[in-house]
C-alpha cells in the first residue's frame, strides 16, 4: 500500500476526512471504490477511542417543560439526556440484540412466565451508592403505578409479582412473554436509587455522565462518571446537549463547529450538507414513523367511517418524495415495517383514493364543519408541510380538513396525547410487542389514539406467550390489520434517521433503534483532536 494511501486512510479513520472524500481521493490513486470502502471499514474497526475533551450535540426536540423524570420522557432531548445519566437493566444494540447493562444474566421458565435478572455487582450511582436488586424492583413498581404517568406503563402492566433476593430479581407475568428482556430495554425504565419514588427528577443514575447543568429547552451539560462500569463508553470528559429546535440554526451551528453532531437533518438540505467541508451525513433506515393521530373516543373521530375517509385521503408517496426527499418509505396505518421480525409483507399497501375517501366521508354523516389538525414544526421534520399536503389531498376529496399551527414549546405536554387530532412521531421499538404494548394496548398510558379494543388486547397478550413463530406471525398480522382498518393512527411514512456529524468525531456507528445512535452518540463517540 502506498505511503500516500496510508496517509489518507489514517486521516479518514480518525474522522479527519469524510468517507466520500477518502473514496474519491483513493480513486485518484487507482483504488476501486469497493476496495477503498473495505480498507476504511477495517481501519475504523481498529481505531482506538480517544479520551478527553468536550463533545457537543445540537438537537431538535427539547422544550422548557421537559423533566428529568424518566417516566415522562416523550421527545428526543429528554430521551438523550436520560441516556447520559441513566442505565436500564438492558439495552438493545444496533444489530437488534440484547446488550446487558445493569443486568448481567437473564433466564426464564420454559413457558416464559417467570424471568430472572442477575444484577451486575459493583455498579455505582453518581452519589457513590451501589445499584441493588431492591432498586430495580422499586423502579419497576413505580412505573406500574398509573399515577406515575409512565410511558412504560403498557409494557410493565403484565408483571404480577416482583421479588428481589440478593443479586437476583424475579419477575412473574400474568401470561408468557418471550420478548420481556427487550421490553426491559425501554428508555423510561432507568434504574434509580430507591426506584426514584421519593424524587424521580433527581437525575441520579448509574450512567456514563453526571448532570452538571439542567436547563430544559436550552442546554444540558454533563461530566464523566469516574466509576462508570463500562469502559467502552464515556470517552469525553464532558458532554453537552444544546437545544436548537430551528433547522437552519442547528445546521449553521454544525457548519461553524459550535456543535459536533446534530439530529434531524432537513431532507431538503441533505445534498447541500453532503458537499460541506468537514461534515458527513449519517442516515440509517429504521422503525421511526411520522404520523397523524386521531382520538377514537372523541367526536368526530369516534366514527370509523370518518377515520377511514381521512386515511384514504393521504397521498403517502407524495409525502415520502416531498417531505422525506426519498429518505424513507410509505406507511400503512399500523406502526410496523419490514425492520421488525415477523413482519407481514402481504398486507395490501393503502393508496390515495379520493373517490373512496369521499364515499367514506359521506357515509360518516359528518356535518361538514372544519376538521382541525393541530401541528407544530417540531412534531417532526417537515410536519407543517406534510399537514398542508394532507389538507390539499383531503380537500380534493371533499373533506374539510383545516391545519392549525401550534408553538413548539409545550407541544408534547399541551397538544400531543391531549388534542383529538394532531401530528406526532414515534421512534419505533425493537420488537412488535413493545411497540403495540406502549401505544395501542387499552391500558397503556401512551395510547395516544385512545384505541381500546378488547379483541386487540386479547390477541396481543396471546402473541406474547406464543413461542411458535408461524403462529405468532399470524397473530401479529391480525393486530396489524385490526389497527389499520379500525384504529386512529394515520401513518403516512416511515422516516430514515438522517443526522450529520463533523469529521473529527470518531466512533460513530449507525443504529436503527433511534436518533443519534439511539441516544448514545455522546457516550460512545470521541473527538479526534
Amino acid at each position: 500500500m502506498s505511503e500516500q494511501l496510508n496517509y489518507l486512510l489514517a486521516r479518514a479513520a480518525k474522522g479527519l476526512m469524510s468517507r466520500r472524500e477518502f473514496v474519491g481521493r483513493a480513486g485518484a490513486l487507482g483504488v476501486s471504490a469497493a476496495l477503498a470502502s473495505t480498507l476504511l471499514a477495517s481501519a475504523a474497526r481498529a481505531e482506538e477511542p480517544k479520551k478527553g475533551g468536550l463533545l457537543r450535540s445540537g438537537m431538535a426536540g427539547g422544550e422548557s417543560t421537559n423533566s428529568l423524570d424518566p417516566a415522562l420522557a416523550a421527545s428526543e432531548v429528554p430521551f438523550a439526556v436520560n441516556m447520559m445519566w441513566g442505565e436500564m437493566l438492558v439495552d438493545v444494540n444496533a444489530k437488534g440484540e440484547i446488550d446487558y447493562r445493569i443486568a448481567e444474566e437473564i433466564s426464564s421458565s420454559p413457558d416464559a412466565t417467570e424471568w430472572k435478572f442477575k444484577i451486575r455487582k459493583g455498579v455505582e450511582y453518581h452519589d457513590g451508592s451501589t445499584v441493588t436488586a431492591d432498586d430495580v424492583v422499586a423502579t419497576l413498581k413505580r412505573h406500574t403505578d398509573e399515577k406515575s404517568q409512565s410511558g412504560a406503563l403498557g409494557i410493565v402492566k403484565d408483571i404480577i409479582d416482583m421479588k428481589a433476593e440478593g443479586d437476583m430479581v424475579t419477575l412473574k407475568l400474568a401470561s408468557g412473554n418471550a420478548d420481556l428482556p427487550f421490553l426491559m430495554g425501554d428508555y423510561h425504565l432507568i434504574i434509580q436509587p430507591g426506584g426514584g419514588i421519593e424524587n424521580p427528577t433527581a437525575g441520579i443514575g448509574a450512567g456514563p455522565y453526571k448532570i452538571v447543568a439542567n436547563e430544559p429547552g436550552i442546554r444540558h451539560t454533563f461530566e464523566k462518571h469516574a466509576n462508570y462500569f463500562d469502559s467502552t463508553m464515556g470517552h469525553a470528559d464532558q458532554t453537552e446537549i444544546i437545544v436548537i429546535n430551528d433547522n437552519t440554526a442547528r445546521t449553521s451551528a454544525l457548519q461553524a463547529g459550535q456543535i459536533h453532531m446534530m439530529n434531524r437533518v432537513d431532507p431538503k438540505i441533505v445534498g447541500l450538507l453532503k458537499g460541506a467541508p468537514g461534515i458527513s451525513i449519517q442516515a440509517v433506515a429504521g422503525r421511526g414513523h411520522y404520523v397523524f393521530i386521531m382520538h377514537c373516543d372523541k367526536a368526530p373521530f369516534d366514527n370509523n367511517d370518518l377515520r377511514m375517509a381521512l386515511k384514504l385521503s393521504v397521498n403517502r408517496q407524495e409525502m415520502v418524495d416531498k417531505i422525506l426527499g426519498g429518505l424513507g418509505s410509505r406507511g400503512n396505518d399500523f406502526p410496523i415495517n419490514a425492520a421488525y421480525p415477523l413482519f407481514d409483507d402481504t398486507i395490501p399497501q393503502r393508496e390515495y383514493d379520493a373517490a373512496a375517501a369521499a364515499e367514506a366521508y359521506k357515509k360518516s354523516g359528518h356535518d361538514g364543519s372544519p376538521i382541525v389538525l393541530q401541528v407544530a414544526a417540531g412534531a417532526f421534520p417537515g410536519a407543517i408541510e406534510a399537514a398542508q399536503l394532507f389538507q390539499q389531498s383531503a380537500n380534493a376529496a371533499g373533506i374539510p380538513l383545516e391545519v392549525k399551527r401550534e408553538p413548539d414549546d409545550g407541544y408534547w405536554s399541551n397538544v400531543w396525547n391531549v388534542a383529538p387530532f394532531c401530528a406526532s412521531y414515534w421512534g419505533g421499538r425493537p420488537v412488535q410487542d413493545q411497540m403495540y404494548s406502549t401505544a395501542y394496548l387499552s391500558t397503556a398510558d401512551w395510547n395516544d389514539t385512545k384505541f381500546k379494543d378488547p379483541k386487540f388486547d386479547e390477541t396481543l397478550i396471546a402473541a406474547r406467550a406464543e413461542l411458535d413463530p408461524v403462529k405468532r406471525k399470524a397473530e401479529y398480522s391480525e393486530l396489524a390489520n385490526n389497527l389499520r382498518d379500525n384504529g386512529g393512527l394515520i401513518c403516512p411514512m416511515f422516516n430514515d434517521f438522517v443526522e450529520a456529524k463533523r469529521d473529527e468525531v470518531g466512533g460513530w456507528q449507525p443504529d436503527p433503534n433511534g436518533e443519534l445512535m439511539n441516544g448514545r452518540a455522546l457516550a460512545k463517540c470521541w473527538l479526534n483532536t
